[in-house]
């Protein structure tokens, strides 16, 4: 079963081919999904990777904390989304 990783504090000039690679040490990389913002378009220091569970575990375990591109990054599970109210 595959599960989704939250990765904050990215450096702005990462790549989806950069955490890729990161995560692909750990296990089977499924997905990865950097943010950006709506307007305009330019990063938001977070994204989503995609793993199978158990390099999904240890990517947490040997990346939460680590240097990347000279930022500590944030590594854990991803929550489910909050619904949040239509804004009118």
């Amino acid at each position: 079963m595959a599960k989704s990783i939250y990765v904050g504090n990215l450096p702005w000039s990462s790549t989806e081919d950069e955490v890729r690679s990161a995560f692909a040490a750990h296990g089977e990389v499924l997905s990865v999904k950097l943010i950006e913002d709506r307007e305009t378009g330019r990063p938001r220091g977070f994204g989503f990777v995609e793993m199978e569970d158990e390099g999904a575990l240890a990517a947490i375990d040997a990346l939460d904390g680590a240097d990347f591109g000279g930022r500590n990054i944030k590594v854990n599970e991803a929550r489910p989304r909050a619904e949040r109210s239509p804004r009118w």
